[in-house]
């Protein structure tokens, strides 16, 4: 029998710009808008009880220039404040709405500072420990480095992460991801994680300039440690999680073949959800049930901490997978996005967007879109 033709998955497969098309510059707003049904595999946890937002406007965020400036963007998805129960402010893009899921890359990193805090408190995570002490499996981008450097990306290695290449390692990673074809056959995410070596040149992984080096392949070495120390499989942290923010929609998470969580960029989640989802940090760890899931000395700890990012960012670190000033916790994601939990007042707020320009990244983007969401969950 002859067998029926087939054809690659025109969304996975890397097109003549060296991305797969939801990357690619026209596809991209579609491509993050609907990342949660694209990627090859994906999980999804929903909460067992929701957290109430009941809208509660404060008129004075639309009053503000940047907000009116940068929801009104070509590139702008969704906008929402919260605190505590109060829906502070809302607004959404023509083509997007509040229940839509969006892509949040890099913002899923913050996951991995409320996991790893449980058995650091517990005394089970040694940070001045080696990666190669706990999983003896990985290659030397990783073995020698210790966990907190690795948790403030202050790690030198053969992992590249320059967005405007569309060759870097970080968008070859996609491929042990689930986010593009691969040219061969298809690894798992733990596979290309072993295979990243030392820089070319160096004898270890030692940062050897003042600002943190950010490579996403640092938070999925993490979430192979979380599994390691743990003891329990990662999506059982992940069911876990999305109890505690008390998600309204579904909490999507990619993964590789295996069912390896991608936790560097993985979720998605409606905007709304994304405030839920940072309110745990303004609630020190907490649970919405009261419970603890991450841990309030590791986020002390974290906003005391840190190594420096470089400009445009120079006023912020990187600290236990999440960017801080020491009064906020936040992080950005590739294409747009970020998020700002602030403790001492409980708001929280997210800018979702797309980048449409060729790479899906432009650093000028992010200082005022920084600067707004801080400024208003303080209050200001």
């Amino acid at each position: 029998m002859t067998p029926p033709k087939t054809s690659p998955n025109p969304d996975l497969a890397v097109g003549a710009d060296r991305r797969p098309r939801w990357n690619s510059a026209p596809g991209r707003r579609h491509g993050f808008h609907n990342l949660h049904r694209l990627a090859r595999y994906v999980q999804g946890f929903r909460a067992g009880r929701v957290l109430d937002l009941r809208l509660s406007a404060d008129l004075s965020i639309p009053a503000r220039e940047d907000v009116r400036r940068l929801t009104a963007s070509p590139w702008f998805s969704a906008m929402a404040v919260t605190e505590g129960n109060r829906l502070l402010f809302e607004a959404y893009a023509p083509d997007f709405g509040p229940d839509r899921p969006h892509s949040i890359m890099s913002v899923s990193k913050m996951a991995m500072n409320l996991i790893l805090g449980r058995p650091w408190e517990e005394g089970r995570l040694d940070l001045s420990a080696t990666v190669g002490e706990v999983l003896p499996w990985i290659g030397p981008g990783y073995h020698g480095a210790r966990l907190q450097d690795v948790l403030n990306m202050n790690v030198h290695n053969g992992y590249d992460e320059d967005y405007h290449n569309p060759d870097t390692t970080a968008f070859l990673h996609e491929a042990a991801m689930g986010m593009r074809l691969a040219e061969a056959e298809e690894p798992t995410n733990k596979g290309f994680l072993a295979g990243i070596g030392l820089a070319p040149g160096a004898a270890d992984t030692a940062n050897p300039g003042p600002t943190c080096l950010y490579k996403s392949a640092n938070t999925d070495v993490l979430a192979a440690v979380a599994e390691a120390v743990g003891g329990r499989p990662l999506p059982a942290w992940l069911a876990d999680l999305a109890d505690a923010a008390g998600v309204e929609g579904m909490l999507h998470m990619a993964c590789d073949r295996s069912g390896f969580p991608v936790f560097n960029g993985g979720i998605c989640l409606t905007a709304r959800d994304l405030c839920r989802y940072g309110a745990v940090f303004a609630r020190k760890g907490q649970g919405v049930d009261g419970r603890p899931f991450g841990s309030a000395a590791f986020i002390a700890r974290t906003l005391e901490g840190g190594v420096p990012m470089p400009a445009p960012r120079a006023h912020l670190r990187y600290s236990n997978q999440t960017n801080t000033d020491g009064n906020w916790l936040g992080h950005g994601g590739y294409g747009g996005q970020y998020l700002v939990a602030d403790p001492e007042t409980g708001r929280v707020a997210c800018f979702l967007s797309v980048l449409q320009d060729e790479d899906g990244y432009d650093s000028a983007w992010y200082p005022p879109v920084i600067a707004m969401l801080s400024e208003i969950c303080a209050g200001r």
